[in-house]
């Protein structure tokens, strides 16, 4: 994770920033997919957790081969139009980190039934006792609406920059730039 580039949307007045920054990430998904590759990570340095949007700016974070070999890919075909990206650069030798992961919404409370049923043995009607309507769990996180390349769907992925740690944690990173374990620099 010693190198970053940035890309930053371009002002449209046609498409607000959040339909243009998942149109951005969806591109990067299917980047990373063809390149199979585990270790560039995303950031975003302007993201507002309290409003919640991942601001303008998309980082991402690897060693230099990693992120040429991702920018050979093209991946940015159809959107390199609204977006500047800045060149290939070294981290700051001074910066702080963080993990950035996805986060899954405990969002379908017949769902929850189903698999409470099942790893405890009960019938659906007990598990329907125990498990009310109002179970669901409300996210209040940025999220772009994401396409996964394996089974076709489109679901929210919530993501939460975690709090600032003083050292690198090594790790992999997923086929959206997330990481549970994995830090990249933050500055």
């Amino acid at each position: 994770m010693d190198y970053y580039l940035e890309l930053t949307l371009r002002p449209d007045p046609e498409f607000a920033p959040t339909v243009l920054m998942t149109a951005l990430y969806n591109k990067l998904h299917r980047g990373l997919v063809q390149l199979g590759t585990r270790y560039v990570g995303v950031s975003f340095p302007h993201v507002n957790e309290a409003k919640p949007a991942l601001g303008e700016i998309m980082r991402l974070h690897g060693e230099v081969d990693e992120l040429e070999r991702l920018m050979a890919t093209n991946w940015l075909n159809g959107i390199r139009d609204h977006v500047t990206m800045s060149q290939l650069a070294p981290v700051r030798k001074e910066c702080s980190y963080r993990v950035v992961r996805r986060v899954q919404a405990k969002s379908n409370p017949e769902r929850l039934r189903r698999r409470r049923a099942m790893r405890k043995g009960i019938s659906l009607e007990q598990a329907r006792e125990l498990i009310p309507d109002t179970a669901a769990t409300h996210l209040k996180l940025p999220f772009v609406r994401i396409r996964s390349q394996s089974t076709g769907h489109t679901f929210p992925l919530f993501i939460e920059h975690m709090p600032l740690i003083a050292t690198k944690s090594a790790g992999e990173f997923g086929c959206y730039g997330l990481s549970a374990v994995a830090a990249v620099p933050w500055f």
